[in-house]
């Protein structure tokens, strides 16, 4: 398993996948707004989203498990 951890605290723009959809490495999953700036988070590896934990408009922290990746 792959977890993508936000890497500052910010919102959740928006969540480019749904649970049981496939990507590949390097696939935008989220986008986290912070400080005015969107920050794209990526799959680090391929696989199949497993879990999502937020939506739109959620406050995230720092090193918070946004999406985890079933390998």
């Amino acid at each position: 398993m792959q977890e993508v951890k936000a890497p500052m605290a910010g919102t959740i723009f928006s969540v480019d996948v749904k649970v049981g959809d496939s990507v590949t490495k390097g696939q935008v999953v989220v986008i986290l707004e912070s400080m005015k700036m969107e920050i794209p988070l990526e799959a680090e590896v391929d696989g199949t989203i497993a879990a999502i934990n937020g939506q739109e408009g959620d406050f995230v922290n720092e090193e918070d498990v946004v999406v985890t990746i079933q390998s």
